[in-house]
């Protein structure tokens, strides 16, 4: 592996409160060297950064990559290849996420996992979700709570109001999640344990995870790019790529959410990438399945709705995507202090795109962004010193070149 010298771009670190141009030399899998101009060793590799930013490695904490079972519409492979990443596994809370019985999570951390969660299933047994935040707490990991009341979301579509009443859509009221997060915010100062609280949708959610961090509660939460940006009005035309569960919620709730992301409520942004197969979502949309992609979008959608919209620093946009997912889940990476693992993402800020699914790494179509324009995009990605994806246009950063130093 040769050293890499990463020339003259931004360099956005928000571990090391680092915001400035300069260079970043990698060498033997981590950061050797960053700040100012550097001279790089013999037979360095240079990548030249002009105008793009530089930051620690991109962190996705909720990803569906559909293996073992549903390898026709991801595989761990290809959702690796479109995230450019690592996999870390996230274990189960209960046996066969059927909510009855405790996961053994000794032996799932053991393996690697580094979260427990049931996925797309609530916890509804307050009991299990107090037992499983106290054993967690022993092996110092989160537990992630798909956060809904099943019997006040069951058989609902999308969001509850007035779009759902004139599409004639069974809707989700807020309170569906609203009253899960506040029980698990709740039960986690009961038990000292860490609740992740997932893709929260409503202004409700907000004020209530607002109140525990106010409490000193160890309540974390995550919020997805689709909610920062869209609304139920998407589903308009009774549109299934705009079918999710949290469902799309109202403006007000996306600009809640906004607010949250800037002012550190809401501490990670994660894509919950759900590819699902063509036909599947070509079905009535009651029968449709819930989720979309969003590895290959989730950068754009942020930049272009909170960054160039909403007044988003790139060093907030970097904490919530890199440097925090890595703090919160004890992960390699999140840093480019001298010394840390070279995992890093180079991206261009001002890059504007139309996005065509059809060009995806993952295997996913079902994106709501379809034919849209955004701003921002990666350039190169690193992993442990290697350069595992490369954007494929010419221009800026886009090449690397081998130079004696």
């Amino acid at each position: 592996m040769k050293p890499l010298l990463l020339k003259g771009g931004k360099l956005v670190d928000p571990s090391q409160q680092l915001n400035e141009i300069g260079d970043l030399l990698i060498a033997e899998g981590k950061i050797a060297g960053i700040g100012g101009a550097i001279k790089g060793p013999d037979e360095v590799e240079v990548v030249e950064c002009d105008g793009l930013i530089v930051s620690p490695g991109f962190i996705d904490v909720h990803c569906h990559l559909r293996e073992p079972g549903r390898e026709d519409v991801e595989t761990i492979a290809t959702g690796a290849r479109a995230a450019a990443a690592r996999v870390y596994p996230i274990g189960a809370i209960s046996v066969g996420q059927d909510g009855k019985a405790l996961a053994e999570f000794g032996e799932m951390v053991g393996a690697g996992a580094v979260a427990v969660s049931d996925d797309g299933r609530p916890v509804a047994s307050a009991q299990l979700m107090r037992t499983a935040l106290e054993y967690a707490r022993t092996f110092q990991i989160p537990v992630i709570d798909h956060c809904e009341e099943p019997t006040l979301s069951a058989g609902g579509t999308m969001n509850e109001g007035i779009v759902s009443a004139q599409l004639g859509l069974k809707g989700i009221p807020a309170e569906a999640e609203e009253i899960m997060v506040i029980r698990d915010i709740l039960l986690a100062r009961l038990t000292g344990g860490h609740v992740h609280l997932a893709h929260m949708s409503t202004k409700g959610s907000v004020e209530l995870i607002r109140w525990g961090k106010d409490r000193g509660i160890r309540v974390t939460a995550e919020v997805c790019p689709h909610h920062l940006s869209l609304t139920e009005e998407s589903v308009r035309g009774y549109e299934t790529n705009a079918k999710m569960n949290p469902p799309l919620r109202t403006a007000r709730d996306v600009e809640a959410l906004r607010e949250a992301v800037k002012d550190g409520t809401i501490d990670v942004i994660a894509t919950d990438h759900a590819p699902h197969h063509y036909d599947e979502k070509e079905r009535e949309f009651a029968d449709a399945p819930n989720g979309i992609v969003g590895l290959e979008t989730a950068l754009a959608v942020v930049v272009t709705n909170l960054v160039e919209k909403g007044g988003l620093g790139f060093s907030d946009l970097v904490d919530r995507m890199a440097c925090t997912p890595a703090r919160l889940f004890n992960l390699p990476g999140g840093s480019l202090k001298r010394g840390a693992i070279a995992d890093v993402t180079i991206f261009d800020p001002s890059e504007h795109w139309k996005v065509d699914p059809s060009k995806f790494l993952s295997k996913g179509r079902n994106s709501p962004y379809t034919g849209m324009t955004l701003v921002g995009r990666a350039a190169c990605t690193i992993v442990a010193g290697s350069i595992v994806y490369r954007s494929g246009n010419s221009g800026r950063g886009r090449e690397t070149k081998r130079v004696r130093g």
